[in-house]
């Protein structure tokens, strides 16, 4: 019954546009008592708003409220976002850019306006990180390892940003990797294929490593990347051991096991020599299989200089990239 009343009382003030409690009272033949409960439940809900002050206090549709405010937000940021912003939501619905925006601030019942301007504030904040299209990770790598075998390390995005979590391309990683979506992997590909080539031709790479799945899937994330890719720099072979227990570098906290994990279960199979090899890895929490990996790639004097990618990775710490 509660519910078919503010359902009710929703379609009135979007047939009115508005509407006061009072009004409320009398259309529907209900105690203010009532109408005040279903007022105060819609509100916490974030279904309506109000404006004045009693006792001329009226009540409006959120959405309409939205949809004023869509044009107080301007061009530029409207464009910033819709090149940005993805989020898929816990049901699987995909929002993006500025519409996806919108319903993105309507859920957590935050103002389009002022939190257009943070989100734009926000992204600024990592610009300066990015240059020609890549992050330059080495500060992170070298601030954890004291001594680091990766000649260079780049990140294509951060995996999440404070506030507005994970970025467009760290969506797209996490969900093409959970739910094992060719789709969404081949979405993932395009995006960062013209990197790769370029850092293939800036660097001289001559032979590409994928990092190699810990955790078995019927549609491994790294297999579809090397085999979607299509590239035609030779590649080197990396194995990962099988033991009696599969244990993932994300469910490892200490730093020292993620290292232990990396140098026990990583092999490079490879005796061919090369010069200069890319590395590439989907996330970089740690960067603990990253520099453990370039280790044994020198050791094995298989290749001189290692360029390593991670197609996105964590700010600082890496507790972030625990879900991928």
């Amino acid at each position: 019954m509660k519910e078919k009343t503010s359902e009710k009382i929703l379609e009135y003030i979007k047939k009115k546009g508005q509407a006061s409690g009072n009004e409320l009272t009398h259309h529907f033949n209900i105690t203010s008592r009532a109408i005040r409960k279903q007022l105060s439940s819609m509100l916490e809900e974030g279904l309506i708003y109000k404006i004045g002050r009693p006792p001329k206090v009226f009540y409006l549709l959120a959405e309409d409220k939205i949809k004023k405010e869509k044009n107080t937000v301007d061009e530029k940021t409207k464009k910033v976002i819709d090149d940005n912003f993805l989020n898929i939501t816990p049901s699987g619905e995909r929002q993006e850019g500025f519409e996806g925006f919108i319903s993105w601030c309507l859920k957590r019942k935050d103002p389009l306006e002022k939190t257009a301007k943070e989100y734009i504030e926000t992204l600024k904040k990592y610009k300066p990180y990015k240059k020609d299209g890549l992050i330059n990770g080495m500060y992170k790598l070298k601030g954890t390892f004291p001594d680091t075998s990766v000649n260079k390390l780049f990140y294509l995005d951060f995996y999440s940003i404070e506030r507005f979590g994970k970025t467009k391309l760290g969506q797209l990683l996490l969900y093409a990797k959970q739910s094992q979506n060719r789709g969404l992997i081949k979405e993932l590909v395009d995006q960062i294929r013209p990197q790769i080539a370029e850092l293939i031709k800036k660097y001289k790479i001559d032979a590409v490593g994928f990092i190699p799945p810990t955790v078995k899937r019927e549609i491994q994330l790294m297999r579809e990347l090397e085999r979607q890719l299509h590239l035609t720099t030779p590649k080197i072979s990396l194995v990962k051991v099988k033991t009696p227990v599969i244990v993932p570098q994300k469910t490892l906290n200490k730093l020292e096991d993620r290292i232990e994990n990396a140098k026990r279960t990583i092999v490079v199979d490879e005796i061919k020599k090369f010069k200069t090899i890319l590395l590439i890895d989907d996330a970089l929490g740690s960067g603990a299989t990253i520099n453990e990996t370039a280790k044994k790639i020198k050791n094995q004097q298989v290749a001189d200089t290692i360029i390593a990618l991670s197609i996105t990775g964590s700010f600082s710490g890496f507790e972030v990239i625990s879900e991928v």
